[in-house]
């Protein structure tokens, strides 16, 4: 029994070796001075992150991947706020339906998804763009932030609102005073994990940007033409800003009672 659990102890060792192989490597490599990703690892410096900030793409492809992740994390709060709160005072068969079928992007392999919104886009006759590129980011996000708000109203008893009304609060002053402190860390923290899924994205952003560049574009750009180590430190740079953002989102959505 002892051999047996030892041996899928090493299974499972492996596997998180697997797992964490390739961001370790390729944060160890942005970090080296060697031209070529290979060992020894020598002469640690940020030559590579100089090179990234120099390069002429760079700060085009970083305002362009800011504009549409703050845009898309925006938006999403606040349409995904709005829908959730609506959702969590249908009764429950009925709202869960409807945010099952808000959840069907998340289920289309993104290839498919990146080509239908492009035949979309042309049939329209819509320019392609950063508005683009934001509207289909917003089909994977805002399932995100609904579900998330619905979780956490699901359980909120609306009488408190209700007699917060009774005693002459309008409307919003209900909902800025009562409601928003509730739904508020969660609607940041499923905001951050938008922001951080919008910036990361390439399969959609390439099918639906036109002539732009993001950072994953510049990294794909730059794979296809001319490997560079830099791209380890566009893609460290990536990394961070993920782990960053997940876990400030997991604190805030964390259920406090």
């Amino acid at each position: 029994m002892s051999l047996r659990r030892a041996a899928w102890r090493g299974v499972a060792l492996l596997f998180v070796v697997f797992l964490l192989s390739p961001p370790v490597l390729v944060i160890l490599f942005a970090f080296s001075d060697r031209p070529l990703a290979n060992f020894p690892v020598t002469g640690l410096g940020l030559r590579w992150f100089r090179d990234m900030v120099r390069h002429p793409a760079f700060a085009d492809a970083l305002e362009n991947s800011l504009v549409i992740g703050c845009t898309v994390g925006l938006v999403a709060a606040v349409v995904g706020t709005m829908a959730g709160i609506g959702f969590s005072r249908w009764p429950p068969r009925r709202a869960r339906t409807w945010i099952t079928v808000l959840c069907l992007p998340l289920m289309l392999p993104p290839l498919f998804l990146g080509v239908s919104l492009l035949v979309f886009y042309v049939f329209l006759g819509a320019p392609l763009g950063l508005g683009t590129v934001i509207l289909s980011h917003l089909l994977f996000t805002l399932p995100f932030v609904i579900i998330v708000v619905y979780a956490r109203m699901s359980s909120f008893d609306y009488r408190i609102v209700e007699s917060a009304r009774d005693l002459g609060a309008s409307p919003m002053k209900a909902f800025l005073t009562v409601t928003l402190p509730v739904v508020q860390p969660v609607v940041i923290g499923a905001a951050l994990i938008a922001v951080a899924l919008s910036i990361d994205d390439f399969i959609l952003t390439s099918f639906t940007i036109g002539g732009g560049n993001t950072l994953p574009i510049l990294v794909w750009s730059q794979l296809r033409t001319n490997v560079s180590p830099m791209i380890n430190a566009i893609g460290t740079m990536l990394l961070l800003t993920s782990i960053g953002s997940t876990l400030i989102a997991l604190q805030l959505t964390r259920y406090r009672g």
